[in-house]
Order: C-alpha cells, then sequence, then structure tokens
C-alpha cells in the first residue's frame, strides 16, 4: 500500500525538499489582494443573484434570446467570483462572499419584484454589471505593483464582464 501523506524523496529531486511559500506572497500581498478581489467577489455574487432573479422573470417579444443569455451572464458572473475567490485563498487569506456581507457592502440596487419587460431587466443587469466593471477598475489599478498575478484575474474578469455587457446592451441599442 502507498503511504498517502508522505511525499517520495529521492537525492535529486523538489520533493525532498522542504515547501516553501512562492516568492511574493507575503502577508502584506496576500491582505492586499484580498482588499481588491474581495469587493470584486461581493459584486459578482450580487450581480448573479440579481441576474437570476431577472431571468425568471424577463419578458417580451425577444424573451428567450434574454432569458437564456441572462443564465450565461449568471454563470459567467458565478465563474469569476470563483476565480477572484480563490485567488485570495491561494494567498493565505479567507474572503467574504457571505450573503449578509454582499448585501451590505454591494452598491447593487434591489431589483424590482416580479415580472418585467425586457429592455427594464437588462437595464438592471447592464447596472449591476457597471458596477461590478468598478470594483474591477479599481482591482486592476491596485494590483498592478502589488501583485501582477492578481491583477491578471482582474484584467480577464474585466474583458468578460465587457463581453456580457456588450451582449445584453445590444438587445436594447438603437443604433
Amino acid at each position: 500500500m502507498t503511504d498517502t501523506k508522505a511525499a517520495p524523496k529521492s537525492k535529486g529531486s523538489k520533493a525532498g525538499k522542504a515547501l516553501k511559500a512562492p516568492k511574493g506572497n507575503s502577508a502584506d500581498v496576500a491582505a492586499g489582494v484580498a482588499q481588491y478581489l474581495t469587493p470584486v467577489v461581493q459584486e459578482l455574487v450580487a450581480l448573479a443573484v440579481n441576474g437570476k432573479q431577472a431571468h425568471w422573470h424577463v419578458r417580451g417579444v425577444n424573451f428567450i434570446a434574454v432569458h437564456e443569455l441572462l443564465d450565461e451572464v449568471v454563470a459567467h458572473a458565478q465563474g469569476w467570483a470563483d476565480v477572484a475567490a480563490e485567488r485570495v485563498v491561494a494567498l493565505g487569506l479567507p474572503v467574504d462572499g457571505r450573503l449578509k456581507s454582499v448585501a451590505d457592502k454591494s452598491g447593487a440596487a434591489n431589483p424590482k419584484l416580479g415580472f418585467q419587460p425586457y429592455d427594464e431587466a437588462i437595464a438592471d443587469v447592464v447596472a449591476q454589471i457597471d458596477l461590478a466593471t468598478e470594483k474591477v477598475n479599481d482591482a486592476i489599478e491596485g494590483l498592478e505593483e502589488l501583485d501582477p498575478a492578481s491583477q491578471d484575474v482582474a484584467i480577464e474578469i474585466r474583458r468578460g464582464l465587457d463581453k456580457d455587457r456588450w451582449f445584453l446592451f445590444s438587445h436594447v441599442a438603437v443604433k
């Protein structure tokens, strides 16, 4: 039977050496990354929840297209929240994505209850994307010198938010 608790040790391998934290993973870097990415996580969680609310209640002539697109926006927001949260956790700190914390700290407006015409539902979700984008922009700027790897996470989220916003906005743009 193989001992799964101890890695094999050989003279020339890295496995025999003591594990060390990667360079740049200081407590100050971790705290700074958490400072910038936690608000991103919170806005993305709010986007996912509010996006799902819009998904359930959207109405109008292009219902199915908007309904399905909102599901994609929600899935993206959940995935990006996970990536940002796991970056903070990988650096050794917890992240606060609890419901109460998200509700208290997100800038998201509570969406209207009930059915909405597609253009109103889209406007609400686009406004939420804009809030998340503001937090992501703060992270991109703040992480530039602090931790380029974490900044890369924020940049990738920004690219995705821009695309989702474009897809949604295209349903209501006249020109």
